[in-house]
């Protein structure tokens, strides 16, 4: 693998030094790099990479240094005024304070030896820490993307940790996004990083989520108010702004834009389902909005799904799911970068918030039995859940670990069937049949013997399930805008900011997730902002077509990447096996879609095998 490609080639990265002499080795590697700095108040490197000045604020007071960088509202005032506060305590109200302001941004503080560092309630801003080997005795160093981290320490490749990857129906939490890096860790969400004055890490909790006792009616009117306050942060000082105007959740968002005073220009894309609705309704809500610029993006120009997959050159700091979809997620995006946009708002995340899960059933069964008993039914009625199966999910009452323990022992049974109740901690996944024993062996190994953190994401299983959603789904957006980096657009998701996930969790679940309303909280919400022709909307597009299609007409290319596989090299794939799977005909609800995370693992593997470009407009 190249050793410096990201460190190269990613217009956008920063790395977090402890205040100490043994870290001046990873400073000045990373320095080499870099294209802006930032000192600790003894004048050694604190922040070193590349980023926007105009997305980072800072503020000094003593020998305290405060940063911001990220979609944010904060001034260097308030900056300024948390460093003055936090004189003496890193860990002052202050910043507690500013790390709750609407935006999507790294907090980031450094008072007499010791670092501060925090992102959100999900997994849009990450941080990650490693020790780097330095004369005398290591010292931890941390930082956006786990990718430069590993450059920067000379980490090797973990094959366990792709085998893991592998997994079909998502990575189970607490390894969702990990590394593949041996010694290089993430922080989880929620949680933040420190280093000492001898520059050891230690990661604590600062956020949980909040109870759901908040009325619908209120809740309602609390997330309104914070998803504006989330749009403005993004849209605010901009000549322009694009938006996708899809779905329910995507179209909030657009409104809220649009209503907000921003220039929106609004994209749509089509699709060959003739179930497909999206442009039908964007239109009557431009119609009624009025003032936005619209583009539908017909059917035919809309990439399938596998689309290039043979071709790709994203830098991503781990494998994405997305890579299978990448040209049809990005082909709005581009032409939004095209159009002069800086800023491209998407409604991911909206699902997961807004619609929820009907696995917070299992908890409400205990606190008010005859409302969950009645949600069940329609649920059972909806989805065609078999009353045993049903039955048998509601008594189970296995905490998370042994659920896991379960889970490392089936990792190459079936698949759970398409109709079973979304009733557990999550579907389980399973490996793909392509998967060696010593793959199956690997990821086994590391379900059973890893705990960090101990315990579930949430409290319940549908805390837990929607909470560990949102870490999977806003990985998708960090993914997104590692892709769209390099064409100077930023990909924002204002539903992932910290005010609009709380708003949403705080509403009483019985209200929230019903089997009779699409969405009410969101509907609600909405009254006077998204325009009466679409509001109660409760249509959802497929791409099935598109996956399906997608497969046929990319089969030579999904071949390619079976020729010389690198999973093959690393002894986790049967490149027989695989190489008959992408030969069929495969169904996209119950086939084609194993294939994914494999994919994902062997474009990003080839990833980093490029030869790194130089990076342009480097500023000293």
């Amino acid at each position: 693998m190249d050793q410096s490609l990201s460190l190269q080639s990613v217009p956008s990265w920063f790395v977090v030094l402890p205040d100490h002499d043994a870290a001046a080795a990873p400073a000045a590697k990373a320095l080499s790099f870099a294209s802006r700095s930032l000192l600790h108040a003894s004048g050694r490197p604190w922040i070193v990479g590349r980023w926007d000045p105009e997305t980072a604020v800072t503020g000094a007071h003593r020998d305290v240094r405060v940063a911001v960088i990220g979609e944010h509202a904060v001034t260097p005032a308030d900056a300024e005024r948390a460093a003055a506060s936090a004189s003496g305590s890193p860990s002052a109200s202050a910043l507690d304070r500013l790390a709750g302001r609407a935006g999507s941004f790294h907090l980031l503080a450094s008072c007499s030896g010791r670092i501060r560092i925090e992102s959100g309630v999900v997994a849009v801003r990450r941080v990650f820490h490693a020790e780097a080997a330095t004369p005398g005795r290591p010292v931890s160093v941390a930082s956006d993307r786990a990718d430069v981290l590993a450059e920067l320490v000379d980490a090797g490749l973990d094959p366990r940790r792709v085998a893991l990857e592998m997994l079909v129906s998502a990575v189970p939490h607490p390894w969702h996004g990990d590394p593949l890096w041996q010694g290089v860790h993430a922080v989880p969400a929620g949680h933040r990083l420190t280093l000492d004055a001898e520059g050891r890490a230690r990661t604590t909790r600062w956020w949980s989520p909040p109870d759901p006792v908040v009325p619908l009616a209120a809740g309602a009117v609390h997330l309104r108010e914070a998803l504006a306050e989330a749009v403005a942060v993004r849209t605010r000082g901009r000549d322009l702004v694009s938006s996708d105007l899809g779905g329910l959740d995507s179209t909030a968002v657009c409104c809220t834009a649009a209503r907000g005073g921003a220039r929106v220009v609004a994209y749509t894309a089509a699709v060959h389902d003739e179930a497909g609705d999206d442009v039908y309704w964007a239109r009557r809500t431009v119609r009624a909005l009025g003032g936005v610029e619209h583009h539908v993006v017909s059917a035919g120009e809309v990439a399938m799904t596998f689309d290039g997959i043979d071709t790709l050159r994203d830098v991503l700091d781990t494998p994405s799911i997305i890579t299978v979809d990448r040209n049809r997620r990005m082909g709005i995006v581009e032409l939004a970068a095209a159009r002069g946009s800086g800023l491209h708002l998407t409604g991911l995340g909206g699902d997961e918030l807004l619609a929820g899960t009907p696995a917070r059933l299992h908890t409400l069964l205990l606190t008010h039995p005859f409302v969950a008993l009645h949600a069940i039914r329609g649920y059972a009625a909806k989805y065609r859940w078999s009353r045993g199966a049903v039955l048998r999910r509601l008594l189970d009452r296995r905490p998370y670990g042994a659920w896991l323990d379960r889970l490392a022992r089936d990792l190459t049974g079936p698949a759970a069937p398409v109709d079973e109740p979304l009733l557990d901690w999550a579907v389980p996944p399973r490996m793909p049949p392509w998967a060696t024993p010593d793959a199956v062996a690997a990821a086994r190994e590391l379900i059973l013997t890893r705990r960090t953190p101990a315990g579930p994401r949430g409290r319940d299983r549908g805390e837990h399930r929607e909470l560990a959603a949102m870490d999977g789904i806003s990985q998708w957006v960090r993914h997104i805008g590692q892709m769209a980096a390099p064409l100077g657009i930023a990909v924002s998701a204002p539903y992932y900011d910290t005010r609009v996930v709380e708003a949403a969790l705080a509403v009483r679940p019985q209200e929230r997730i019903t089997p009779w309303r699409y969405k009410p909280l969101i509907v609600e919400a909405m009254r006077g902002v998204v325009p009466e022709a679409g509001r109660t909307r409760s249509t959802k597009a497929n791409a099935t077509f598109e996956e399906e299609a997608g497969l046929r007409r990319n089969r030579r290319a999904l071949l390619a990447l079976c020729e010389d596989s690198r999973l093959v090299r690393l002894g986790l794939a049967d490149g027989k096996v695989l190489h008959e799977w992408c030969r069929r005909g495969l169904t996209a609800e119950t086939e084609s879609y194993r294939l994914h995370p494999t994919v994902a693992c062997e474009v990003w593997l080839r990833s980093r095998e490029m030869t790194s470009l130089p990076v342009a407009d480097r500023e000293a």
